[in-house]
């Protein structure tokens, strides 16, 4: 019988069985933010151990990082000590860190892939929660806390048991204006937000396929929010056209036994699943939140959902919903006001993703409405880089968008980009919970960097395929 990718991977991996049943895995990269490795540092210190594998460790800082200023100290002093704690201990273990001072800072699930450092069939893992993000490259990546940071930097491994795995298959073709923030955006609003718990994803079927590297990991990225603990994708050439030439990626004849490798670790065709899901992608249409859960969306012709159409379980949450966020069951999620538009994050921070939006600005010929704080934040300096070289960002801020540094910004406010009040965000980010844009109060609205984009310049939730008439 044929194996599946999370099995050949997981075999390959595996240490040891522990006494609990739970597997030793050798972790085969380890991502460092500043957020969660302060605390696991300090552990390793008491306990007089060291660094396991500096050179399987790499460390960036993203999430504190403001976006308005590159000057140091940072103007909140607890970031400002998380920063130098990073800076410390990667220079006192000997880990690559790639430095806001030098430029090379960014989002560490754009850094990785950008690099090249996120490889086919690895075992990866990281501090924060969206490490499924590297799953599109066909690695099994999970997000870890902070005591679980502190053993892979003592021992390279992390103990877990295994996890049931589902195909979920996205079949035909998108409509015009669609994109892989809406196919994620749908898969979680039909399957629910716990729908994934015990379970890894696989992503598959011809709309999966015919996806870029980018839009594979917007997929992937939002696995966790619909409860799955981690997401991937076969690797395959557009895979490898990707990570050809990165900075870490083998070269010459390690590259030909690389991608030999790649292959092998593809699932089998008569792999078996504990599950398989189809859609029809060419059901899908723009998605919008208007809840505090991921999975609490509508497409944006559609109304807020009536409370008799959810199960019984999950109405508390839905009363929950409409109370913070002022909607009323049936009302259309179009013309919803909007304050504040952010195009960014791990989810939607990537070269492509702006540069649809510039694309999408510069033929509507249209400025933000006035009443709308428009942020254009990159998740790296290499992809501001790109941007700046291309022109995109005097056309953003001609257009009355800001063009900031990169970081983790108005994803989660751990910075000076924080929503005030009651405002309402057009988000391209991931999640819309109570309080994570910065305001216990404040609103968030997720949807595709094309949807954020229309509803920065109409001033409300608007269908960016009739504003921007893609057809």
């Amino acid at each position: 019988m044929g194996k599946t990718l999370y099995e050949k991977v997981f075999e390959r991996h595996m240490v040891a069985t522990l006494p609990s049943g739970q597997h030793q895995l050798f972790m085969g990269l380890h991502l460092l933010h500043e957020v969660t490795s302060p605390q696991a540092f300090s552990s390793l210190d008491e306990r007089g151990l060291k660094v396991a594998y500096p050179e399987r460790t790499f460390a960036t800082a993203d999430h504190i990082i403001p976006t308005h200023t590159k000057l140091r100290p940072l103007q909140d002093s607890l970031a400002e000590e998380m920063l130098g704690a990073l800076e410390a201990n990667v220079g006192k273990h000997g880990i690559r860190f790639f430095s806001p001072s030098r430029q090379e800072q960014g989002i560490v699930h754009v850094l990785g892939p950008e690099l090249g450092l996120t490889q086919p069939g690895m075992t990866i893992c990281c501090g924060d929660s969206h490490t499924s993000t590297h799953g599109a490259f066909g690695s099994i990546a999970f997000g870890i806390g902070t005591s679980q940071v502190r053993d892979v930097l003592a021992t390279q491994t992390l103990a877990m048991g295994r996890l049931k795995l589902r195909r979920v298959e996205v079949n035909g073709r998108l409509r015009p204006g669609v994109y892989a923030k809406d196919v994620a955006l749908f898969l979680i609003n039909k399957l629910g937000v716990k729908g994934g718990v015990g379970f890894v994803y696989e992503y598959a079927g011809e709309v999966i396929e015919r996806f870029t590297m980018d839009e594979r990991m917007t997929l992937c990225n939002m696995s966790i929010e619909g409860g799955a603990r981690a997401g991937y994708i076969n690797p395959d050439e557009t895979t490898y056209a990707f990570l050809k030439g990165r900075r870490y990626s083998p070269t010459g004849e390690s590259w030909d036994r690389a991608v030999a490798y790649w292959n092998s670790m593809r699932s089998d065709p008569d792999a078996k699943y504990d599950d398989v899901i189809r859609f029809d992608g060419g059901l899908i249409e723009p998605m919008v939140t208007w809840g505090i859960t991921p999975g609490q969306s509508v497409g944006v012709s559609e109304q807020v959902p009536l409370l008799s159409s959810f199960p019984a379980n999950e109405r508390e949450t839905a009363e929950e919903a409409y109370r913070y966020m002022s909607f009323e069951a049936g009302q259309p999620i179009a013309g919803t006001q909007v304050n504040v538009a952010f195009i960014g994050s791990c989810t939607n921070g990537r070269f492509s993703d702006f540069e649809e939006v510039a694309r999408l600005v510069q033929k509507s010929g249209r400025k933000v409405a006035p009443n709308v704080r428009a942020l254009i934040v990159p998740g790296s300096h290499d992809v501001r880089k790109a941007l700046i070289e291309r022109g995109y960002d005097k056309l953003f801020t001609d257009a009355g968008f800001e063009f900031r540094e990169p970081g983790c910004s108005m994803c989660l406010a751990m910075n000076p980009d924080k929503l005030e009040g009651r405002q309402v965000c057009a988000s391209s980010s991931n999640r819309n919970f109570k309080g994570r844009q910065g305001s216990p109060s404040g609103r968030t609205l997720l949807m595709s960097p094309a949807m954020v984009a229309a509803a920065a310049l109409a001033g409300s939730v608007t269908d960016a395929r009739q504003l921007f008439d893609i057809q």
